[in-house]
């Protein structure tokens, strides 16, 4: 098959599990294409292409602005085929309405949907995940691929289903979406820190980020709050304004875990407790199909 993934990324949770898709198709002898929407990212042409992948990080329950703006353009054949593999850094059931603009879409497009699934990531915001979590994720993320591959080989059907209430409190959340362009104008850098090394300017996917007349890095006012900039910044030195408190500064270096071959300690457990609970319902459904399909496996 010819396979089309399109995607926005922030801190590239979103294109590392891109490229984990991607692989697992090219593995069977498919040929991929992949779009990074960024604000000069050029439309493409999706005419031709047996299957189309949409993904994206969940932003406050919704997909972000710059994917809703960039897919709105595309055009589309009748009875299209596409499936969606979002991702979070948690699992709450009002993050199950994310979807509904891309789905809302595709239907007015008379596309087919084929399959939703959700991945879980590693926060870039509130707070950061411990290397044991990280791990858990990762292992259960072999799985939910299986999973997905499995189901789409086989043509089996499976959509994340909403609810009116979650609908509700992701379209009043989609404030969040303006949040950015109010909070840039508080954003600030630590000059004491900086290094003027313009890595925040050259990889910021909205052009937001700006060294003025005077040397100092800038911001203009339309940023999307993906937290690339503070959460790779070397030094640590750029204020995130009023969700500065949350800001996460430090790469999770996601080959070096993938490579550490030690044994997996399991950080989710039933005794979880508070924000961790809800992984619980979550990692048990992937585990429970996983086993059901292939049967008992290494990863537990």
């Amino acid at each position: 098959m010819k396979i089309l993934l399109i995607y926005y990324t922030g801190t590239f949770n979103t294109r590392y599990l891109t490229e984990k898709v991607k692989t697992r198709f090219e593995a069977r002898g498919d040929i991929v294409d992949t779009v990074e929407i960024t604000s000069t990212t050029p439309l493409c042409e999706c005419e031709g292409y047996d299957l189309i992948g949409f993904s994206y990080p969940i932003y406050a329950f919704n997909s972000p602005r710059p994917f809703n703006k960039y897919i709105k353009k595309l055009k589309f054949a009748r009875g299209q085929k596409y499936f969606i593999y979002k991702n979070s850094g948690e699992t709450m059931a009002v993050n199950n309405a994310s979807s509904r603009i891309l789905i809302k879409y595709m239907k007015r497009r008379r596309a087919e949907l084929v399959g939703e699934y959700h991945f879980v990531m590693p926060y870039n915001i509130h707070f950061k995940f411990d290397r044991d979590f990280v791990r858990q994720i990762f292992e259960k993320n072999e799985k939910l691929l299986d999973i997905l591959m499995y189901d789409l080989e086989n043509g089996i059907v499976k959509v994340i289903k909403s609810k009116f209430i979650y609908n509700v409190a992701s379209f009043f959340n989609e404030i969040q979406k303006i949040g950015g362009n109010v909070n840039s104008f508080v954003y600030k850098v630590n000059t004491e820190k900086c290094v003027m090394c313009q890595k925040c300017v050259k990889e910021c996917p909205h052009e937001n980020i700006y060294v003025d007349k005077n040397g100092k890095i800038k911001f203009h006012h339309h940023c999307d709050m993906c937290m690339r900039c503070s959460f790779f910044c070397p030094t640590d030195a750029i204020n995130i304004g009023f969700l500065n408190g949350w800001r996460v500064n430090g790469d999770y270096n996601f080959k070096e875990i993938e490579n550490d071959t030690s044994e997996i300690k399991p950080y989710i457990t039933k005794e979880s407790r508070g924000f961790y609970k809800c992984f619980i319902k979550h990692f048990d459904a992937i585990d429970t199909e996983h086993e059901r399909l292939f049967g008992k496996s290494e990863l537990s």
